[in-house]
């Protein structure tokens, strides 16, 4: 399967830099995918509208990460400038992180503000290893002190209030970018939907590298997905797993709750640790039922499962492909806005 076939040209216009106020009237692309191919229908509304679509019984899982200031400045030994992204913490005192440049960085110290340091100790490809002068609670406020939000860089402008790359029910810290389809919901939605008898459930999955790196390889198959942590409470997990052994909906608020999901059915004695789990066309889902999203950067791993998902719910991988190229058509002639602050889509 060639990573070309996930690419699609999108205006720089239409990127969103800064989320819809309020958040729940960004736009909703509603695909139904429900019928067959050539009967599948789409239909253009507001978030807000989500609450139409969904039913009592319904279960929303949402990922409760929370995002913290991972962006960091710091100046080399030779006085040049440096940014670090740290992407997980390995000990009380070690992160693993890219660094910009990254060229010649191996056994260097990098000085930040607020007398904080670390030595670069060791690499993996572009991954580099940082040991801090302090640990723990001390080096985690000094981090949310002197650190920036970690923005993707089609953002032009790094929000200076991080509750911008937020989402409402972020709990959990630890997260290098924000699981954004989540960004549509508010206080007043939220309320509506649980009116209504929708079931919300919060599983955590940490946004690292595995989530945002792009694929470089010619082959999708042949790019190595980077590990993530995920935690699942036992009792959340029970309660979900009797929702779909009664019939009802599994919707997935987002791709990281959507994998952390596909990796707890084929692994639902493992509540915590790791996954790296890669889905492209031709995965069949396990355990969703539907699934809200955004709209992702071409020929990324995101685009890639929403494209599985449409041609699981087609029985055929091809015509998953096919629909997703048409779906973004579509959405670049409606003038979504793309990306992280931009609109959602919501596949039935």
């Amino acid at each position: 399967m060639l990573t070309k076939e996930f690419h699609y040209e999108l205006p720089p216009e239409l990127i969103a830099q800064e989320p819809v106020t309020p958040r729940d009237h960004s736009r909703l692309f509603i695909v139904n995918a429900k019928r067959k191919t050539q009967n599948i229908k789409y239909e253009h509304l507001h978030f807000y509208d989500i609450e139409n679509e969904l039913s009592h019984g319904d279960v929303l899982v949402f990922n409760d990460s929370k995002v913290f200031p991972a962006r960091l400045r710091g100046q080399k030994e030779t006085g040049g400038r440096i940014e670090v992204l740290l992407l997980e913490e390995q000990a009380p005192d070690t992160w693993t992180a890219l660094l910009k440049p990254g060229k010649g960085s191996e056994g260097m110290t990098i000085a930040f503000a607020e007398s904080l340091t670390a030595k670069v100790s060791g690499r993996d490809e572009e991954v580099f290893t940082l040991q801090f002068n302090h640990s723990g609670n001390e080096l985690a406020k000094l981090i949310d002190d002197i650190g920036e939000a970690p923005t993707p860089p089609y953002i032009k402008q790094a929000p200076k209030d991080l509750q911008k790359y937020q989402t409402i029910y972020a709990d959990k810290r630890g997260s290098v970018a924000a699981p954004t389809a989540g960004f549509h919901f508010t206080e007043g939605l939220m309320k509506k939907l649980e009116a209504k008898g929708v079931q919300f459930e919060y599983v955590t999955l940490h946004v690292g590298l595995g989530t945002f790196q792009p694929v470089k390889e010619t082959e999708a198959e042949k790019h190595q997905m980077h590990s993530e942590r995920y935690s699942v409470d036992p009792d959340t997990w029970q309660r979900i797993s009797r929702a779909k052994g009664e019939g009802r909906r599994i919707i997935p608020v987002g791709t990281t709750s959507c994998r952390l999901l596909e990796t707890l059915a084929a692994n639902p004695d493992t509540l915590s640790g790791m996954t790296d789990l890669y889905i492209l066309p031709g995965y069949k889902f396990r355990f969703i039922d539907s699934l809200i999203t955004n709209f992702h950067l071409p020929n990324s791993t995101l685009l890639m499962l929403v494209a599985a998902f449409l041609g699981t719910k087609l029985k055929d991988p091809e015509q998953g492909i096919k629909l997703i190229k048409k779906i973004y058509t579509e959405a670049v002639a409606k003038k979504y806005s793309f990306y992280s602050f931009g609109d959602a889509m919501f596949i039935e």
